[in-house]
């Protein structure tokens, strides 16, 4: 995932930044808001967080003009302008979400999953597929080389998350996140068990392995090469 802030405090800005980062998500920072619209223009981001309260061009302004040239792009304003006027000022001005300071970064972080959630499209693929690896999220079911592979509820969600990014290095707290909805250190080894059960079924059995750990770092589902 790719963010954009837009937030002129270096110091709210920094905080942010580095928390997401530490969730293994990119996250760039602009500090004004004629210089955020330009980059929120390039369709380079997932999501968009932007201030109200910007030199040059205030937040209010800029997801106006993104929104006149049919930029849908998710935008949620996280500000200190929290009155029922402002909030309804920041909606109609076309943004998703409206997040007030001070604020829990795990607030922000859940409501900007939301968004990213909110904005699959319809035509989303409903078929996943990593070498022979196959998880169809319309019947639920997954194959390897043909072979149907019997998952539990939270092993076929675990799979699916490594699967949406293929590739890419997921870490323990990222899975934690979208797998079970925990966004603290449960100081237990559940993330492991569930990797452990996930490549029993999935790769044991066969060959060539595909879910790999990265050591100090995470989870990774990739195609041999």
């Amino acid at each position: 995932m790719h963010l954009l802030l837009i937030e002129d405090d270096r110091k709210t800005a920094k905080h942010i930044a580095r928390n997401f980062s530490e969730k293994g998500l990119v996250c760039d920072v602009v500090q004004d808001g004629r210089a955020g619209l330009e980059a929120a223009s390039s369709g380079r981001y997932d999501v968009v967080i932007v201030d109200r309260m910007l030199p040059e061009l205030d937040g209010l302004s800029l997801v106006k003009a993104l929104r006149l040239v049919h930029d849908t792009t998710p935008v949620i304003y996280l500000t200190a302008l929290g009155g029922i006027d402002d909030r309804v000022a920041g909606l109609e001005a076309g943004a998703d979400d409206y997040l007030t300071k001070p604020f829990a970064f795990s607030e922000l972080a859940a409501r900007v999953r939301a968004l990213t959630r909110r904005n699959v499209p319809a035509s989303a693929a409903t078929i996943l597929r990593v070498a022979d690896l196959e998880m169809d999220l319309v019947k639920r079911t997954v194959q390897r080389a043909g072979e149907a592979i019997s998952l539990q509820k939270r092993e076929f969600l675990l799979l699916e998350v490594l699967l949406r990014s293929s590739g890419q290095i997921l870490t323990r707290s990222m899975l934690l996140e979208q797998v079970w909805d925990i966004h603290f250190d449960p100081k237990t080894s559940i993330v492991e068990t569930h990797i452990s059960r996930l490549r029993a079924k999935i790769d044991k059995p066969f060959d060539t392995p595909l879910l790999h750990t990265v050591r100090n770092c995470g989870y990774t589902i990739r195609a041999p090469a």
